[in-house]
């Protein structure tokens, strides 16, 4: 397995690595690496997205341990902090699940691990759609949906282009199947897990779910968003993370789940 990766600043800074949602690729993180400018950012393209997109079958548990690779071979000895939305926070607890000693902080954002039923069918009647998510007026409103806006949309249109059906079933399949893997009850990390408001119902039960599994997880619901926390408004998010990082502190307007 090949992945794409950038790494921005000096390595014997913090270690902040972002795992971005499905659909998208790195370049969601920009916002993120500007503004941890006094950090070491790794920001990996997922399999079968953006430049990792070379026909590789996509899993979860062989992206994480790949990206467990890539952080090993690359930090030093300062802390690490992983941040993953969506499918790449699906990848982060599959991480998390793994015997290491790699990951301090994990910051999990809306992640799901309530499986549905039947998800190879479920998976195989969302890839009859991708030509509809080709569309161009289809995909403004799945933009829309996650508060992308016209300055990323054309590199959220091109990435639908671009995803095989081969790619786009596994995808989905992978993460409509997935479910917190057992290691996940013994992971030692200091996680946070956000979900917001409006998230749907599966979301919230995995928020749920995670909370109940884990000890060492604090939860928070941030208002007034769904389903992409760091985009709806990067400024917000991006000093919600940096002082859960080095304060271990949380705004003032969130509801907390321990």
């Amino acid at each position: 397995m090949t992945i794409n990766f950038n790494l921005h600043g000096d390595l014997n800074k913090p270690l902040l690595v972002f795992l971005h949602g499905g659909g998208v690729s790195s370049w969601m993180w920009d916002e993120q690496v500007r503004y941890f400018n006094t950090y070491t950012c790794l920001v990996p393209d997922l399999p079968g997205h953006g430049k990792s997109n070379n026909g590789y079958h996509f899993s979860i548990q062989d992206t994480a341990s790949e990206i467990l690779t890539i952080i090993e071979k690359h930090r030093t000895d300062q802390q690490v902090t992983v941040i993953g939305f969506s499918l790449g926070a699906q990848v982060l607890l599959s991480m998390l699940s793994e015997d290491t000693n790699l990951i301090d902080q994990a910051v999990i954002i809306s992640a799901s691990t309530k499986s549905l039923p039947f998800p190879r069918i479920a998976a195989k009647t969302a890839t009859w759609m991708l030509p509809l998510a080709r569309n161009k007026m289809f995909s403004r409103m799945q933009a829309k949906y996650m508060y992308l806006n016209d300055r990323y949309f054309n590199d959220y249109y091109q990435e639908t282009k671009s995803m095989t059906k081969e790619t786009f079933y596994k995808v989905m399949y992978e993460n409509i199947s997935f479910s917190l893997p057992k290691g996940f009850k013994t992971a030692h990390s200091r996680m946070l897990v956000m979900i917001g408001k409006k998230e749907n119902s599966i979301i919230k039960r995995s928020l749920a779910d995670i909370l109940e599994n884990n000890e060492k997880c604090s939860g928070i619901v941030i208002p007034g968003v769904g389903h992409g926390i760091p985009l709806h408004s990067p400024k917000y998010f991006n000093q919600l993370l940096k002082n859960w990082i080095e304060n271990e502190k949380t705004p003032n307007d969130v509801m907390r789940i321990s």
